[in-house]
């Protein structure tokens, strides 16, 4: 999956927390979500006082999709999305980046069946 495919199906699935995602479509679409927020954050330092609601606005806009493309990384590897909880860790935000990294899982799971072309 490519740059501009990950994005548009993540943005499709803009709230689906159910299925399968590829690695290459996390991280593309985690990619494009790190550059909206470093040109939001430039973008709002010109703006003035208004910047910083700018920012957490583009922020706010993006925290739903990124959740659900890492739940369904997760499922993708045969975990359960509510390990994202994890994040609030220290410990937890290594244990998320080994696993959202990790190889597909082959095989059908219990979240669907596997999206490798």
């Amino acid at each position: 999956m490519n740059f501009s495919t990950a994005i548009s199906t993540c943005l499709s699935k803009y709230a689906t927390f159910k299925g399968r995602a590829t690695r290459s479509e996390f991280w593309w679409f985690y990619l494009f979500t790190v550059l909206m927020g470093w040109g939001a954050t430039i973008v709002g330092a010109t703006l003035g006082d208004i910047g910083d609601v700018f920012s957490n606005i583009v922020t706010l806009i993006f925290l739903i999709p990124v959740l659900a493309a890492g739940s369904r990384r997760l499922h993708d590897i045969g975990r359960s999305g509510w390990w994202q909880l994890l994040m609030l860790t220290v410990i937890g935000v290594i244990l998320l980046l080994v696993w959202w990294a990790s190889d597909s899982k082959k095989e059908s799971n219990e979240y669907g069946e596997c999206v490798l072309a």
